[in-house]
């Protein structure tokens, strides 16, 4: 009986020990907290609202000349995020329509993904390509980072190359309806406006808005003035394709002249001839169209201020009294007025010796004077 009572006993005790042991393990994690960040609670704060574009675009088609400009006038431009930007190519802007991916597949693909660039980051457009319906802008280094096959190759177990870092820029593809239309940089911006803000401008529509309204939407319809400076044409047209300087024939003595053109055959070409800093003629020559020819001042009276400045050679010549001017007034100096010009290390009037005596004249020559001119000399010399 009490083998047996004791056998219970211990086989009671091995049933109640195993649960106080496993409670006892696992009580120190009953009383830990544990936070988990989801995705509502990590994209809760983005801004997610949305308003679409209207602008009213072009119906020609891109031609060759105005790729070359989007390229020339995109590329390296900055701006501001106006909301947060995932990091990959996921992001598709309709003109004048809407941005897909929708909010909560936005919100998804910033949470897996990461942010490429914070609300009010500055972001770059650092490559651009245009092709079919669709202009593509890579911000802040793309979303895919450049490939080197250097970096497969080691020597000495050390890599040649520098592994490549990891790509955290964006991809915004802009979608047009057919094809891309005949479209400015100024345009491309506007139609980027809710997602990039590029509200620094450049130097020509710095120079633009200060012109008087008929020049400011001359050089808005990239319309040339007779009468327009350098810097007016090159703020409504660019930098010209190619350019050349000729004298009027007939006339050796004549002023030359330097002419821009503007465009290729069969494209409209523009003839835009300058006589010093005004445009003197515009040819406008179109396919099928008689020349048009402008050589009247279409100006209305504006003439852009021209800074001027009087350079005088030589010293300032004193002006006449009497005519009412005023004397030039006396030199700087650093002495007291009443102070005496002479000073005692200054150059003093050498005293020269008497002359020598003659045989038999007691007279003879006084050595402190003699001495006194030597040293004159010396310091005068030096």
């Amino acid at each position: 009986m009490t083998l047996h009572a004791q056998a219970g006993t211990h086989r009671s005790t091995c049933k109640w020990a195993l649960p106080v042991v496993l409670f006892a393990a696992f009580a120190p994690r009953a009383n830990g907290q544990v936070f988990v960040v989801g995705e509502k609670t990590a994209t809760s704060e983005l801004k997610t609202d949305f308003t679409p574009t209207d602008l009213q675009l072009p119906e020609t088609k891109l031609s060759e000349r105005g790729r070359r400009e989007l390229i020339r006038n995109l590329e390296a431009e900055q701006g501001f995020a106006h909301r947060a930007l995932p990091m990959g190519p996921g992001l598709t802007l309709r003109a004048n329509g809407a941005l897909s991916p929708g909010t909560e597949e936005y919100r998804k693909m910033i949470y897996d993904k990461g942010q490429a660039a914070a609300p009010g980051d500055r972001v770059a457009i650092t490559a651009m390509e245009i092709k079919g319906d669709r202009i593509i802008l890579d911000l802040n280094g793309g979303p895919y980072a450049k490939h080197r096959f250097l970096s497969h190759i080691q020597f000495n177990d050390n890599n040649v190359v520098a592994p490549t870092e990891k790509a955290t820029g964006a991809r915004i593809t802009l979608l047009f309806k057919g094809s891309v239309p005949e479209i400015s940089a100024p345009e491309v911006k506007a139609l980027l406006e809710p997602v990039l803000d590029f509200g620094v401008k450049s130097s020509e529509q710095a120079y633009a808005d200060t012109l008087p309204e008929p020049l400011k939407n001359a050089i808005a319809a990239h319309d040339v003035l007779v009468g327009m400076t350098h810097r007016m044409v090159l703020a409504a047209l660019g930098a010209p394709d190619s350019k050349m300087r000729e004298q009027p024939s007939g006339d050796p003595n004549g002023a030359r002249y330097e002419e821009w053109i503007y465009g290729h055959v069969p494209k409209t070409v523009k003839f835009v001839r300058f006589n010093g800093d005004r445009v003197s003629l515009v040819e406008i020559a179109a396919l099928g169209k008689p020349m048009e020819i402008h050589d009247k001042d279409e100006m209305a009276g504006y003439i852009a201020p021209v800074l001027e400045r009087e350079i005088a050679l030589g010293d300032r010549k004193p002006e006449n009294p009497d005519n009412g001017g005023s004397a030039p007034g006396p030199a700087p100096t650093l002495r007291k007025p009443g102070e005496a010009i002479s000073l005692p290390n200054g150059p003093n009037k050498v005293i020269f010796p008497d002359d020598p005596p003659k045989t038999g004249d007691p007279k003879q020559s006084d050595p402190k004077q003699t001495t006194t001119a030597t040293t004159t000399t010396s310091s005068q010399l030096l």
